[in-house]
């Protein structure tokens, strides 16, 4: 692989991490807890579990699968949670799992890039570089979720990108 290549990939997954990471602290800091935590139904996630959850499928991904720690997940704790964390604490959380995943992915050797690996129990192997741009599209899926469903809750847009006159 080639090394110039690899290098941006690395520091761009690192970059597009921290920008979903200041867009979820926002929309946290906008809605209080009890908008954090609520459903409009059972089939619905609220934005603290999408939260949880991607804290859960970084440090599996990244922090197992790529960094080789020990995986802790619980995947289904994600998702049954309904409460007992704020905003502030859901916030630093997020914050604090991507800050550690970018460690991760910004010590990672590019020929690692290329090596296979099992982030999921179950699952099939995948490439270092697959599990990283695993991570990095499916935080923004969900943080996409969040603003969306914070723009709703609070029936303003968020200006996370270039302001727009209105």
């Amino acid at each position: 692989m080639d090394n110039e290549i690899a290098r941006l990939f690395l520091d761009f997954s690192c970059r597009r991490l921290d920008m979903v990471a200041a867009h979820m602290k926002t929309c946290l800091g906008k809605l209080t807890d009890e908008q954090i935590w609520s459903r409009g139904g059972a089939h619905e996630n609220a934005v603290g579990n999408l939260v949880l959850h991607l804290c859960g499928n970084i440090r599996q991904w990244v922090m197992h699968g790529v960094g080789n720690a020990e995986d802790v997940r619980v995947r289904a704790e994600e998702f049954a949670a309904d409460g007992g964390q704020s905003g502030a604490a859901l916030a630093e959380m997020f914050a604090s799992t991507v800050a550690e995943a970018r460690g991760v992915i910004a010590s990672l050797p590019v020929e690692r890039l290329t090596e296979r690996t099992s982030p999921q129990p179950g699952r099939p192997e995948v490439s270092v570089l697959e599990a990283i741009y695993q991570v990095v599209a499916h935080a923004h899926e969900h943080v996409g979720q969040v603003i969306l469903a914070t723009k709703q809750m609070i029936a303003t847009d968020l200006d996370l990108t270039v302001p727009r006159p209105r």
